[in-house]
This record gives structure tokens, sequence and C-alpha cells, in this order.
């Protein structure tokens, strides 16, 4: 017996120090990729609002269509065609034979009663439902038509419908209305599904066709960022999709050319009470964001998570080029104290609205400093932060929220908005580049920024792509 101990202990050593390889760098099956995140709030992607959220969902889902805010170009993926006469009156073709994943048929049905779920649930995509899509009919014509009737023209519908919080559940869920049970083993109709249940340390995706060269399978593990991003360095992951503001210096020396940014559909104003005294003169809301100055707060406060705005509306929903930065978007502290003198502005200290965001004191305290006025710290009437997470990539929707926010109204705005609202979606970027410009010469809200995504990622991956609303594209990552 001693001697087959004696004869075993090198094998067991061996074994242990392959086991130790395996989990200190070793690099997995050829169609295994390792993907580190931070923990999603939910997997139901009616309600979701985080990147890492949009990332899960995005590889199980596979939305109506891709469309690109830039060109207003739609992209069809489970429809065939989007297409309306009146613009009143809208007809979805869906294409033939799209399944879940428990492989039951995804229907017109699927939608139209999915619709339905998240308007009476009022997750984060109910406003699409009830605000911008405002439809008093929407039935299944047939299996594979969906028909959308609206109580007014809108050319928005297929930049609205595109949305990846759009995307339809199985009959089963929509039966029992356990959301909460569907978001721990969701059944999408996308690329992948989840094998067992997703679990606070993460979760498996096993993707649904072949795609040679791709990952068969995405083990998905949540944690700290910066952990992961070294973890990625040393070759224990193969991709992070989540950098903190301490290694983005390191990012371009450590991933040089493995690296990605992209817009996220998250943005941020200073809004003004208008129909406060001091601040209905839209010289005095020029004054005050003149003195903001973003870059300091994006490298400070924000951790260098966010982009200066240099437009109105952000990034993930500007129709057409903007190449110059807007004038209310810059830092000129000498014009904001000047703008503010000629309005005459009073000296009395200037109160701030209640807000949970983080960045509202830190530029309140710049701003004063920046432009002389004083500063109470306790709130009050006057600028106030707006956060805003889209759910689409429709102009309209960061427009109806900045209008909710402010109570904005003017000469002609509403003509301009409902003009805007009325054409045709590749076709409105001109018209609301025009709503775009009142609304930064009457500067109800001043831009501030809009958040970035970042990913790195080991040598081993290649075709790493990410777009505002479906974070890192799992399904299009070559492995080797």
């Amino acid at each position: 017996m001693t001697m087959r101990l004696r004869l075993l202990a090198p094998l067991l050593a061996a074994a242990l120090i392959a086991a130790g390889c395996t989990e200190s760098g070793e690099p997995p099956a050829p169609d295994v990729l390792r993907v580190g995140l931070a923990a999603p709030a939910t997997l139901l992607p009616a309600d979701v609002v985080d990147q890492s959220g949009r990332m899960v969902t995005g590889a199980l889902w596979t939305p109506l269509a891709d469309y690109d805010p830039a060109t207003g170009k739609t992209a069809p993926r489970a429809a065939e065609s989007f297409s309306s006469s009146d613009r009143v009156t809208w007809t979805v073709k869906l294409k033939d034979g799209g399944k879940f994943h428990d492989g039951t048929p995804v229907t017109a049905q699927s939608y139209v009663d999915t619709w339905k779920a998240i308007g009476a649930e009022r997750w984060q995509a109910s406003r699409v439902v009830k605000d911008l899509l405002r439809a008093k009919e929407i039935t299944a014509s047939d299996p594979l038509t969906i028909r959308l009737v609206l109580d007014r023209p809108s050319g928005q519908v297929p930049a609205l419908l595109s949305s990846p919080a759009l995307v339809p559940l199985p009959a089963s869920v929509l039966a029992s209305r356990d959301w909460a049970g569907f978001a721990q083993r969701p059944v999408g109709n996308g690329p992948f599904r989840l094998d067992g249940a997703w679990q606070p340390s993460g979760g498996k995706l096993v993707r649904v066709a072949d795609a040679p060269g791709k990952a068969r399978v995405v083990e998905l593990k949540t944690g700290d960022a910066a952990a992961q991003y070294d973890e990625v360095k040393a070759g224990k992951l193969d991709l992070s999709t989540f950098v903190p503001g301490d290694r983005h210096e390191a990012m371009h020396a450590d991933f040089a050319q493995r690296h990605v940014m992209w817009a996220l559909p998250t943005v941020s104003y200073l809004g003004f009470p208008l129909s406060a005294p001091h601040f209905s003169d839209a010289t005095v809301r020029h004054g005050f964001g003149l003195g903001i100055d973003r870059a300091a707060l994006e490298a400070g406060a924000l951790g260098k998570q966010v982009d200066p705005a240099k437009s109105l509306l952000p990034p993930a929903v500007a129709p057409g080029e903007r190449s110059s930065t807007c004038r209310p978007c810059t830092f000129d502290a000498g014009a904001g104290k000047s703008l503010l003198t000629q309005a005459e502005f009073p000296t009395t200290p200037v109160h701030f609205g209640q807000s949970q965001a983080s960045w509202l004191r830190p530029l309140a305290e710049q701003v004063s400093k920046a432009v002389g006025v004083p500063f109470a710290p306790e709130p009050g009437q006057g600028p106030f932060a707006i956060d805003v997470a889209l759910t689409t990539p429709s102009p309209a929707e960061v427009l109806a929220e900045i209008v909710k926010a402010t109570g904005y109204a003017s000469d002609g705005f509403a003509d301009l908005l409902k003009s805007a609202e009325e054409t045709d979606s590749a076709e409105s970027g001109e018209v609301y580049r025009l709503v775009e410009n009142q609304l930064l010469r009457d500067l109800p809200v001043v831009p501030l920024w809009s958040g970035h995504g970042h990913a790195v990622w080991a040598d081993r991956v290649g075709d790493v792509k990410a777009t505002a609303f479906g974070g890192v594209d799992l399904s299009g990552i070559s492995v080797r």
C-alpha cells in the first residue's frame, strides 16, 4: 500500500500542476470564448438599462431590424420588411421559420402579446409602446404579419421597432407571467441560448447554429472590471467588456490593436426650471452652459466613462454627421460671466435641484466658481440633472424626455417636432437638425455628455464589434 501511494504521488502532483496551469492562463478549447462583464441588472430585454444586459440579451434575441441613426436606414433581421402608405397604418412582415430556443415558433402574435405585456408591466420599454408608438391597434393579421394603426402619422416606426427592448417573449412566460423566473432562464430567438440558469457569477451561452471560425460557447464571468482587465492581460480571460478609468491610459499600450470604444445609449443634460424668473431668459441659460468644464468632470468625477457633448443629440441617436462642437457645449468661463452680467443675473446663491446623479454637486460647484455665482448647497428651484437611458435609436425618444423634464414650448417648436416625427426615418435627419438647432438656441437643457463602452481582448480573439443598443456582438467574434 505504501509503495502504491509513493507511485501515485507524482501523478497526483502532475494533475494538480496541470489544473493550476489551466486556471492560470492555459487557452480553452478553440471554440470557447471567455468573457468578463459586470453583473447585468436583469435579463428581461424590455427592462434592460445597462450595457452588460444589452450584450447578453443581444446574444439571446434577434431584433426585428438593425437601424443606423446616422443614415436612417434599416437592415431587416427578424423582420422581412416595414411598409406603410400613409404612415398611420404600418405592416411588419416577419421572416418565415423563426423559432424560440424552446422550439416554439416566433409569430406575429408573439410580438403583439409581448408588446401588450410591456405596456402592462411598465418596464423601461413601456414608454416606447405607450408614448412613442402610440398605436390604437396592434394585431396579427396572419402568423407572419403585424399590423399597427397609430393615432397620428409617424415615419419613426422602423427606428422604434428596431429597439432590442421590443423583441418577442415565448408564449409560456406570457401565460405564466413568472418574470423573475424567466429572467433567470431566459428563452429568446437569437444566435445563442442560455445553457442552464443565469447565476450571480455568470452563465454559459451555446450557439444555436454552426458558424465556422466563431465561438460555439461563450463563458460569461461577472466580476470586478480592473481584475478582469488584468485577467485578459494574463490570458485568463479572452475579452473584458468594461475598462475602469485608471486603466484608460494603459489600455492604449496594453491592447494597442485590441480595444474598442463605442457610444452607449445614455445621455445627460443640465435642465432649467423655465418658469422660474431667474432662468426664464435664454441668455442666463447660455451663461451657465459656458461655465461647465466637461473635460474636467469627465477625467474626475465621471471616471473617464463618458464623452463630452458636441451636440444636443447624443451619438447613439444623432442623424447625420456632426463634425463641429456646438457653442453651448464649450467651456468659456469669461463669456459665461459676461452673459450673466448682460442678463443682470442676481448675486443670490443658486440652488440646484435634488438628484441621485453623482455628478450634479461637483458640476454645481464648478459652475459657481467659473461664472462667479454663489452656490447654495441645499436643494431648491434651479438647474437640475437629467439622465436618460434610451431604449430606441430614434431621436424622438430623447426629445420627448427633454420636453417632459423642462416643459419647453415655443412658437413653432411643436410643429417642427411633429414634422420630424412624420418624416420617413431615412429622410428625417435634416428636420431633426432644425429641431436640434432651435433647442440649442433656446437652451432649455445644456448638453453635457453621453456614455461610452470599452472592450479589450486577447490575441486569440478577432472581429470584435459593438453597437450602442447591442453592446459587444458576441455572435460575430472569431476565436483561434
